[in-house]
């Protein structure tokens, strides 16, 4: 199975550990990973405000980039479902032919992390451990658009070593949504503070999810307050075993 790394843009400029992550994680479990140098933006940021015309070209390197793989990754669940349903719109939208039989072979090849490691590795214990209490923020399009389901829950509770506790109010929009967060601060906030406040109240060392945007966003929050919990990718947490710790809390 030909298998290639999206890394997203949040990713490749601010937290460029998780794409690490997961290769180490799926490299691991014996996966050949690629990663194609000339993926860029999968054009989510345009088709949410509205310019769909503006990302036809953000789709088309998409899938020039990843022609010929037989599976995506990317540890984000927003960029996954852009991938899966946004491209289609676009595609069609363009009035090329050639681009929508092309975005009918990436689209569904593309898989957020946790789906690619439950449903088509076939595995939820990947051999990690992280002794620590932690806490799961199940992020909107992962949750709404790609339906992961619990998969990211039986990929946790496989750790050895982790606690994991429930999360009030887990589904949630923590405010995040892009442009929504420059648009609409104040209620983005105030959506914000709700998630962090039941984080707390969870008492866990550590929030995860599998979307850096919308932890970067809750982490922020929590930060603020001193809180003293820490935000990680799911796939750093998956990637550390006991002969790699590679974060210490």
């Amino acid at each position: 199975m030909r298998v290639a790394l999206m890394a997203t843009c949040v990713n490749d400029a601010m937290f460029p550990e998780t794409p690490k992550a997961v290769l180490r994680l799926l490299r691991r479990l014996g996966i050949d990973v690629d990663f194609p140098e000339a993926q860029t933006c999968c054009g989510q940021p345009m088709v949410n405000t509205g310019y769909l015309d503006e990302a036809v070209p953000a789709v088309r390197t998409y899938v020039d980039a990843f022609a010929g793989y037989d599976a995506i990754v990317t540890p984000s669940g927003s960029c996954a479902g852009s991938a899966r349903h946004q491209h289609t719109l676009v595609a069609r939208r363009s009035g090329d032919p050639a681009l929508e039989r092309a975005v009918e072979q990436t689209s569904p090849r593309t898989y957020e992390l946790s789906e690619f490691l439950v449903d088509v590795v076939g595995v939820a214990d990947v051999g990690a451990y992280f002794p620590h209490r932690v806490t799961y923020h199940p992020t909107c399009h992962s949750l709404r658009m790609l339906g992961v389901g619990d998969r990211p829950y039986q990929l946790l509770r496989a750790v050895r070593g982790l606690t994991l506790v429930d999360l009030p109010a887990a589904s949630e929009c923590c405010g995040f949504g892009g442009t929504f967060a420059m648009k609409n601060a104040d209620t983005s906030v105030a959506m914000g503070a709700d998630k962090a406040r039941h984080v707390r109240d969870t008492s866990a060392e550590v929030l995860v999810a599998g979307d850096n945007s919308c932890l970067m966003h809750i982490g922020g929050l929590l930060s603020r307050e001193r809180s003293g919990v820490r935000v990680m990718h799911l796939a750093e947490i998956l990637a550390q075993t006991e002969d790699e710790p590679a974060v210490r809390i």
